[in-house]
């Protein structure tokens, strides 16, 4: 088998077995398991499995087939799926999962090892810039480790199920932690149902269960990007570094256009930018527990998101991962513990030249309740270069930064021009997932494909108060951090949504105010440092916005300066 080498180091985390008694190396199951899916594929009037009961019986029995039992499972997961299927469903909807769905998902599991197997062939076919002579990349699914920089691309077959081996709780827990890598298994999930049942719970599984139904009935076809993307701590010849705050402050970057949306959700945005996950350092946060804030209901609108928590450790400081193509299936109301999943949700997104929906996430992790600390120079600089990592395409960065060497550069003329940006390969980030053409993955276009060559030249940020609410952070200084690492980035807007905090009601007047002045990087930088020094060393306790707007000229000072 090809990228024997991705595949010893995801093999430990996944149920199936390596034949390497054949010459060409394979994955398949575990003999005993084999029989006990082909009998429930066959249905309930087979298998017996018609009830939460019976199901967690028959999950038990496949965990055991291939050597689970002494892997700790939640001890109340039995109670969970029981209370979900035999009570909160209704007959009809029950009757449809056991009859339809769990045989579909059996079938799904029985093709895994030959979805990993054509996965594997088509691993390498991607070319950097659709040029001969340039460098294969590796998009073959391997541990995406920390401080090493990749992309992995899936279809979404293949996420469908790995997403079945969560449901019915296949993946091996040990050696998980030492990895730092999240639970992938779905057994803490239906936990959360019991004993102090939540309906905000019952409505994640819904969610989930919504995509199950959905994939069972028509499979979708196109594929999904993962990709670690890192700004490495140390010079190298090819790569910007990990910026101090001389870089911030010496910035001559002009402010990108910053929108001021105060309703609407970040999922729901219509124009082409990178989507921020509120993400915790371990992707996906709570999403299979017990959380529902912004990341995990993400997570459960576009369950394809899961998979990522199979694969991918922990994020450091100077990281953040970059996820292309995932497909929304239900619609949702309410926040927290109002959540509520509301029905199907059909996803229009046209498709990359890449195989992938242009639903563009990038998750990055803000510090987590930092009270004071968030104020020091050490803190602002981990939070703005977290976005601006998240934010930022290597290769468009480099160009521009060679155009100004050679003072050939401006604004107009690079025009975010991609076709430039994509003229040379970067040994930093691979293939970045959101900005340079490759090969299409699969027979992945349908109706809402973009048939001719995809134009990104206008991708920017669609964003809120990314590390506020439950982390705790400072509304106004994140939407000024998050401005000045898109502006950096070389993005072409920010859209932020502010959800009504009251702090950020004046943010438009003033963002308004600061555009039409010229103000660049390094000058707002510079005053976000003045007031945060101000505020270290309790000089003022007022927010930032309200701090800068004395020192901002009156709307008459405005208009007597302007004629």
């Amino acid at each position: 088998m090809e990228n024997l080498e991705n595949l010893k180091s995801i093999l430990p985390f996944l149920p199936l077995i390596l034949q390497s008694s054949s010459p060409s190396p394979s994955l398949s199951w575990p003999i005993q398991i084999i029989e006990a899916l082909k009998s429930l594929s066959k249905g309930p009037d087979h298998s017996r499995v018609e009830s939460g009961e019976v199901l967690f019986l028959a999950i038990s029995d496949l965990r055991n087939s291939i050597g689970l039992s002494s892997y700790e499972i939640n001890s109340y997961a039995e109670q969970g799926y029981s209370l979900f299927f035999d009570e909160l469903m209704s007959r009809v909807e029950s009757g449809n999962w056991f009859r339809e769905v769990v045989p579909a998902l059996a079938r799904l599991l029985l093709k895994l090892p030959s979805l990993f197997e054509d996965h594997y062939k088509n691993a390498n076919e991607i070319y950097h810039g659709r040029k001969e002579g340039y460098p294969r990349i590796n998009t073959g699914i391997r541990l995406l480790r920390p401080q090493e920089s990749g992309i992995v691309f899936l279809s979404q077959e293949l996420i469908g199920a790995l997403l079945a081996c969560s449901f019915f709780c296949l993946y091996p827990t040990f050696d998980r932690g030492a990895k730092h890598l999240p639970d992938i298994n779905f057994d803490h999930l239906f936990a959360s149902l019991h004993p102090s049942y939540k309906e905000n719970q019952e409505h994640k599984i819904r969610c989930l269960v919504h995509y199950f139904e959905r994939i069972s009935s028509c499979m979708p076809m196109c594929c999904v990007s993962f990709e670690r993307k890192v700004i490495p701590m140390e010079n190298g010849p090819l790569c910007v570094s990990y910026p101090e705050a001389d870089f911030w402050s010496k910035s001559t970057i002009s402010l990108c256009h910053l929108e001021v949306l105060t309703s609407g959700l970040i999922e729901e945005q219509n124009r082409e930018a990178f989507e921020v996950d509120f993400a915790n350092k371990y992707i996906g946060g709570g999403a299979i527990g017990r959380g529902c804030v912004q990341e995990e209901i993400r997570f459960m609108i576009n369950p394809e998101l899961i998979v990522g928590m199979l694969f991918l450790p922990c994020m450091d400081d100077n990281e953040a991962i970059e996820i292309v193509g995932v497909e929304r299936f239900s619609t949702y109301t309410g926040y927290g513990s109002s959540f509520r999943y509301s029905g199907d949700y059909s996803d229009k997104k046209l498709i990359d030249c890449m195989g992938r929906r242009k639903t563009r996430i990038v998750a990055i992790d803000a510090l987590h309740r930092p009270g004071m600390r968030q104020f020091r120079i050490k803190y602002l600089l981990r939070e703005i270069n977290k976005a601006w990592c998240g934010f930022f395409d290597q290769i468009k960065y480099q160009n521009y930064q060679k155009a100004l060497q050679e003072d050939e550069f401006s604004r107009d003329r690079l025009h975010w021009d991609h076709k430039a940006s994509s003229s040379k390969p970067s040994t930093c980030n691979g293939l970045h997932g959101g900005e340079n053409e490759g090969q299409v993955i699969g027979n992945s276009r349908d109706e809402h494909s973009n048939q001719g060559s995809d134009v990104q030249d206008d991708i920017g940020i669609a964003t809120g108060n990314w590390g506020c609410g439950a982390f705790g952070g400072d509304p106004e200084i994140k939407a000024i951090t998050q401005w000045l690492a898109a502006s950096q980035a070389l993005r072409p807007f920010i859209s932020y949504y502010t959800f009504g905090e009251e702090p950020l009601q004046s943010l438009e007047q003033v963002s308004r105010w600061i555009l039409s002045h010229g103000w660049t990087v390094g000058d707002l930088w510079n005053m976000l440092v003045e007031y945060s020094t101000q505020r270290v060393n309790g000089e003022t306790r007022i927010g930032f916005l309200s701090w800068l707007l004395p020192i901002l000229p009156s709307p008459l000072e405005q208009s007597a300066l302007s004629s």
